[in-house]
């Protein structure tokens, strides 16, 4: 592939100027750094906490519930504490939020209501009073997604005939069906399959009645029927999906001693145990960690079959006790390789590589990670190709994600060395690989959009399939970049296709996986400057004007998820350290260093930047499930603005001497 400058956009190499910003940038710059690499674990990697909502705290409680394990010295350690979690984050209105400064969330407000009632709080007090209130105000506990039914139905407050089929002969479906297995996400996978021996079996514990919440429920009748449990239900598809599940898939349960749903289980058996092995649990992820427990349960599993043994240690490995309020919190798994490769690629971009201590002990820990062998991304890539890529946690060998291998493989082209360099090049192979037909990269699979699938019964955690995403598109071109991509190319032109064809008629890109057009728009933007792209082109220019037009007065960015339920609150948002530093890069890529809005943008990061080094957080910046599930990723404000300063200063030609690596060169 050809050779070009490392900085390809036209304002790369601006000769120094205006020392009353560079100055504090480069102040800023080099105290982050101390700061991040204070952080770092001996053995070369970082990981912050990953904070999710209240439905980990009380899913969990009710599980233990459901197993009959409420009472296990583990349980009786951890469940008061979860409790008082629930507790705390509870509003004064006594509803539970998806994130802070959200709306109130019905599932997990029933949720929250009924475990603090099972761990034996007074429903006569006023926060059980109050989210009693809120819950019936908005239609009643009838009203909760399929998800939070069954653990209703697992409880008795329920009947199983009002929780979605999942039949297990799913297994069966030919390659060619268009509900194949592989053609749904993979989470959506790790999920449904374990679910599929739940409702099968439909295991019960029955509560005594002043531990049921019969009185959450406002329509008693709907209570036990089942109902499309989407806000947005399709006309025609979600009618016949529901029609084909009472009148069809329910009559399969009269042919359970057949010989094909025995096999499907144990199709389903075997399917659940290849996953868990070599993985930190199904998925390694929250919820199918706790669904796979009640599946091995229901399949006759023993407490201390090692197989549950080990599920139940996992899934407990999540927990962060927080001593100073007695309180646990789980995370909804660990982060390590996405939180490692972007602050190995923040530490590349300020000039270091291999020859400090510190990007070498990563570099090593992040080759380590590379996963080797085939996953479930190999059913649908045609092409031969070496197994490569890393997933998001520390051991998920059959999920290697693409978003975290294009970021670590950028990040270990810059740092260099041969066994960086190796499977870096792995990497852009296999990520070449993994493009789909419409020329975009999706986050697990190759794979298409199929819009049916979005209206079955069970499809409402808003996140069935795993289709094509602009943030992830244009952060693999970013990576391809850095390996001598170039716009011209075939595959980098279908991917520029794709981008332009999922632009919004302002200028922006959605963001799948962090909130949300700012984080889309600056991924994409980055990812057209990597690749060489004519920066100058209207519609790019038009993405960088939508910028500029949604940065606040004080120079910074902030973005709400409230933007997933309303794309006109687009860009709107309170001010964060991350969005600030997404926006800033965004602006640098299309306007350069001497932009005066990307000055601005700089100048914020600068100025509210800690004397610690670091800069202060607290809102949800990442996105799980959109309009489901949203996530706050602690080192997102620790390496997202060192790495806009420090882009900032190599596009302005003023990194410090001493931190100038020598890769002056793409290859």
């Amino acid at each position: 592939m050809s050779t070009r400058p490392i900085d390809p956009s036209a304002n790369a190499a601006t000769p120094r100027r205006d020392q009353d910003l560079t100055a504090p940038a480069i102040r800023g710059m080099r105290r982050a750094l101390d700061h991040l690499l204070g952080l770092q674990h001996a053995d070369g990697h970082w990981r912050g906490e990953l904070e999710g909502d209240s439905i980990l705290q009380s899913e969990y409680i009710l599980m233990k519930w459901i197993l009959g394990q409420e009472n296990t010295p583990e349980a009786q350690h951890a469940l008061p504490r979860l409790a008082a979690r629930l507790r705390h984050h509870q509003q004064p209105d006594g509803s539970w939020l998806q994130y802070p400064g959200g709306k109130m969330d019905l599932s997990a407000t029933v949720k929250g209501y009924f475990a603090l009632k099972l761990m034996g709080d007074n429903p006569q007090t006023s926060n059980l009073q109050n989210a009693r209130d809120c819950i019936r105000a908005a239609g009643g506990a009838e009203k909760c997604n399929s998800f939070t039914r069954f653990y209703l139905a697992a409880l008795g407050q329920i009947k199983w005939k009002a929780q979605p089929t999942i039949p297990p002969e799913i297994v069966f479906l030919p390659r060619l069906s268009y509900f194949h297995l592989s053609k749904v996400s993979a989470w959506t996978r790790t999920m449904i399959l374990p679910l599929s021996v739940v409702t099968t079996f439909r295991p019960t514990r029955q509560l005594a009645p002043e531990l049921g919440i019969t009185e959450l429920y406002v329509n008693h009748r709907r209570r036990h029927k089942l109902a499309a449990t989407q806000d947005r239900p399709h006309w025609f598809w979600s009618r016949l999906f529901l029609a084909l599940d009472k009148h069809v898939l329910r009559k399969m349960r009269f042919f359970g001693r057949m010989p094909w749903r025995k096999r499907a289980l144990q199709r389903v058996e075997r399917w659940m145990l290849d996953h868990l092995e070599g993985s930190d649990g199904l998925g390694a992820i929250f919820p199918p960690m706790v669904y796979v427990q009640i599946a091995l349960r229901c399949l006759g599993y023993a407490d201390d079959d090692p197989v549950l043994v080990k599920a139940r240690k996992d899934l407990d490995a999540l927990m962060i006790y927080d001593q100073a309020n007695d309180e646990i919190r789980i995370q909804p798994c660990f982060s390590p390789v996405w939180d490692t490769g972007i602050a190995a690629y923040a530490l590349a971009e300020a000039g270091l590589d291999r020859s400090h201590e510190n990007v070498g002990r990563c570099s090593k820990w992040l080759v380590g990670e590379e996963c080797r062998k085939p996953g479930d991304w190999a059913a649908n890539v045609k092409k031969d190709v070496e197994p490569s890529g890393w997933a998001f946690e520390y051991n998920n060998p059959h999920y290697p994600d693409v978003d975290d291998t294009a970021m670590v493989s950028m990040a270990l082209h810059r740092i260099g060395g041969r066994g960086a360099q190796l499977a870096s090049w792995r990497a852009m192979e296999w990520m070449t690989a993994m493009q789909n037909k419409d020329g975009g990269w999706a986050a697990f699979d190759r794979t298409k959009h199929r819009s049916i699938l979005e209206h079955v019964p069970f499809a409402d955690h808003n996140a069935m399939q795993d289709p094509s995403c602009p943030d992830i598109t244009g952060r693999v071109l970013e990576s391809l970049g850095w390996h001598g991509a170039l716009a011209e190319q075939p595959h980098i032109a279908r991917a520029l296709d794709y981008l332009q064809r999922t632009q919004t008629d302002d200028g922006a890109w959605y963001g799948r996986w962090g909130v949300n057009y700012i984080y889309g728009t600056f991924q994409v933007l980055c990812g057209l400057d990597s690749v060489g792209c004519d920066m100058d082109e209207p519609w790019i220019q038009r993405a960088g004007q939508w910028l500029k037009e949604h940065q606040h007065k004080s120079g910074g960015f902030g973005e709400s998820p409230e933007s997933y339920e309303d794309p006109a609150r687009a860009g709107e948002g309170p001010t964060t350290a991350s969005q600030t530093a997404w926006g800033t890069m965004g602006l640098l890529a299309v306007h350069g260093p001497a932009d005066p809005d990307a000055r601005r943008a700089v100048a914020w990061l600068c100025k509210h930047q800690t004397e610690a080094g670091t800069w202060q957080e607290q809102a949800f910046t990442g996105t799980g499930f959109p309009r489901v599930f949203y996530l706050r990723y602690h080192m997102y404000p620790h390496y997202f603005p060192l790495l806009a300063l420090a882009r900032y200063l190599r596009k302005a030609n003023a990194l410090p001497d001493d931190m100038r690596d020598t890769a002056t060169v793409r290859t």
